[in-house]
């Protein structure tokens, strides 16, 4: 089921890095997520209910801005 508030997350095991996109287009990556984790996620049928409970104010995370795209293509 599409969630009604998470747009798309993807998820990075090298860094332990969850990167969430909500339907507002901020987006946010949060940061020492277990790949477990994100598994679970993934196949959570309410992505946002799973986010709510399991993500959101249990990991450090940081918002995403614009800067970030430009650094990321310099590396």
């Amino acid at each position: 089921m599409p969630s009604t508030v998470i747009r798309r997350f993807d998820y990075s095991p090298e860094r332990r890095e969850l990167m969430v996109e909500f339907v507002t287009g901020r987006r946010y990556v949060y940061l020492d997520v277990p790949e477990e984790e994100a598994r679970a996620m993934r196949g959570a049928f309410a992505k946002g209910r799973y986010f709510n409970a399991h993500i959101r104010d249990h990991y450090r995370f940081r918002e995403l801005t614009g800067e970030d795209e430009v650094s990321a293509t310099r590396r």
